[in-house]
């Protein structure tokens, strides 16, 4: 009997044993090649070598669970070892682990092996090794690069577009879109940032101040703090995204004094609208007068805010008689209304903390826009959304609570989330438009459409049973526990711009001139709106869906009368 037994125990010391041996080998060869990772992927310097060392201790580390939340935050923990653990988290560390989890990471994982695989093995051919958060390969820039500029003015040195990309802005990426928008320089600040514009200062400063590398192309300088390294805009390149084209807006009688209306003018033989639109493009005007041989430039202002088109034949006539009558043709240009492009933070923390609240898709980030280049200050966000940011939305990255943004956006509801806020904007929207515009975010993001797959699908029905009760809801507990409130009707606001602006810029306690309130109005559209046709039929919502969707508009209805407000727009209710 103790002959077998003690076969039995020496088998199972082995096999402990070998299972100990075979741990230890897939420690080693995973935290090798992690660090042949991080050789990849992370930029050269002093800290890069030193976070490189740390790359298999903190890979056995975590595998072990020797480090968990509480040691990361201990101030003892060497600050390369929390970065080389920063490197090997996933980034949906957050995410509630389950089977699905399991399954996407391990296949991201088998993928990164591949990788590391033909790297090792120097396969020319196999896939790249970097890692997600790397930076993509540096672009060829093609601009002339023009020098380096202070923008440390109150104003901006380009005054044009704006955007913003923390991870991946590149001299090419910024290029281009200056390009499309006919800007003739595009300047890069901060490694992030890009601004448009067709006019510079005369002086500009030494090119060593403007030392800091693109965040998406390595070895390319993107300006410096209040520096920027500026270039002039090549003409795109066949198969690049098309320039915007200039839009007609209509025919109008010439003001009284054209000399005072209109800022620049043009006077040749054979005038084009073209000719005429280059000009004022070039000159950093959003419209263009047309009238017989002459061109105008301008600003829409209060003698001129084109509002009041006449007949389209008025201005034909003129144009095949050349005689220089009253009437004239505007065309918008493709450069934007730089007056209203200015925004900062407050320059004082607000004593007054404003939410912007809205169910979702019911145009928060458009009412944003509107805002900021109304009042001239950034919005904030409870929520941090890194498309919105690249955009221009600089206050995304704010924190929420800091008071440096003129309100905050916000879809929450509940008495404790609400009570935080001093006073609210509560946007509302026909409940059928708020929820295919959320729909289709959750679907497609910001700017596209949901697939007809997911309109046919269960996930259409549960989504509208769900989402069209939190619609009632959210009204109805801001209209309960809000302390101070402006409602405002998504379609008042579209159909009168200027006048509901005005309303929400005074709740906001900011003083706003009409010249800027046009500007707004210029620029009215921003850069989140659906373009195209939807690629789905229209019939959206079954008999089902309509009678409870009309249930929960009866509801908030009454109850915007009863706390004396103006019920809903009758158009919500399909007829």
């Amino acid at each position: 009997m103790a002959k077998p037994f003690f076969r039995l125990q020496k088998f199972l010391r082995r096999t402990q044993f070998l299972l100990f041996f075979l741990t230890a080998a897939y420690l080693m060869t995973g935290s090798l090649l992690l660090l042949q990772r991080a050789r990849v992927a992370l930029p050269q310097g002093p800290r890069a070598s030193s976070s490189l060392q740390t790359l298999p201790v903190a890979a056995v580390a975590l595998g072990m669970g020797l480090l968990d939340s509480r040691a990361l935050r201990d101030p003892q923990v060497s600050p390369d070892l929390l970065l080389g653990v920063d490197m090997l988290r996933s980034p949906q560390t957050g995410a509630r682990p389950g089977p699905r989890w399991l399954r996407s990471r391990n296949s991201e994982l088998r993928q990164l092996r591949r990788r590391w695989f033909h790297h090792f093995m120097g396969d020319p051919q196999g896939p790249p090794a970097l890692g997600p958060e790397a930076p993509r390969p540096a672009a060829h820039s093609r601009g002339t690069p023009i020098g380096c500029f202070s923008d440390a003015g109150q104003e901006r040195t380009l005054k044009g577009a704006v955007f913003y990309d923390l991870r991946k802005m590149t001299i090419s990426h910024c290029q281009d879109a200056c390009a499309e928008r006919s800007y003739i320089y595009a300047g890069l600040e901060a490694g992030a940032e890009c601004y448009c514009g067709n006019r510079l200062p005369p002086m500009s400063v030494g090119l060593e101040e403007c030392n800091q590398e693109c965040k998406g192309e390595k070895g390319s300088v993107c300006g410096g703090v209040d520096r920027l390294s500026v270039y002039r805009v090549p003409e795109l390149q066949p198969g690049s995204r098309k320039r915007r084209s200039v839009m007609y807006r209509g025919c109008f009688q010439m003001p009284e004094n054209v000399s005072y209306a209109f800022p620049d003018s043009l006077t040749q033989t054979n005038m084009t609208v073209d000719t005429c639109a280059g000009f004022c493009s070039q000159k950093e005007f959003p419209l263009a007068i047309l009238r017989g041989w002459e061109c105008y430039c301008a600003y829409p202002t209060p003698q001129f805010n084109l509002r009041d088109a006449v007949d389209g034949s008025l201005c034909s006539q003129e144009a095949q008689t050349q005689r220089l009558g009253g009437y004239c043709e505007v065309y918008q240009t493709p450069v934007q209304d730089t007056r209203c492009t200015d925004r900062k933070f407050l320059p004082t923390k607000s004593k007054v903390f404003v939410a912007l609240s809205s169910f979702p898709g019911a145009g928060n980030t458009w009412a944003r826009h509107l805002i900021e280049h109304a009042t001239g200050f950034y919005t904030g966000s409870y929520y941090f959304d890194g498309t919105l940011y690249n955009k221009g939305f600089k206050g995304e990255k704010d924190h929420w609570r800091s008071r440096r943004t003129i309100c905050v956006k916000t879809h929450e509801s509940g008495r404790r989330e609400i009570e935080m806020f001093d006073s609210a904007i509560l946007l509302i929207r026909n409940p059928y438009r708020s929820l295919v515009a959320e729909f289709n975010r959750k679907c497609a993001g910001h700017l596209g459409y949901a697939a007809d797959r997911n309109w046919k699908s269960k996930e259409w029905p549960d989504f509208v049973n769900s989402y069209a009760s939190w619609w009632s809801s959210h009204v109805l507990d801001w209209l309960q526990y809000g302390k101070r409130l402006l409602v405002v009707h998504y379609e008042e606001l579209r159909r009168s711009l200027v006048p509901t602006l005005r309303d929400m810029v005074a709740f906001l306690n900011v003083s706003v001139s009409e010249e800027r309130l046009l500007c707004v109005e210029n620029n009215k559209e921003g850069s989140f709106r659906r373009r195209g046709r939807r690629p789905h039929d229209p019939e959206l919502f079954t008999p089902e869906m309509k009678d409870l969707i009309n249930g929960y508009i009866r509801t908030v209805d009454k109850a915007l009368r009863d706390h004396n407000w103006t019920g809903l727009p009758r158009e919500y209710v399909p007829r």
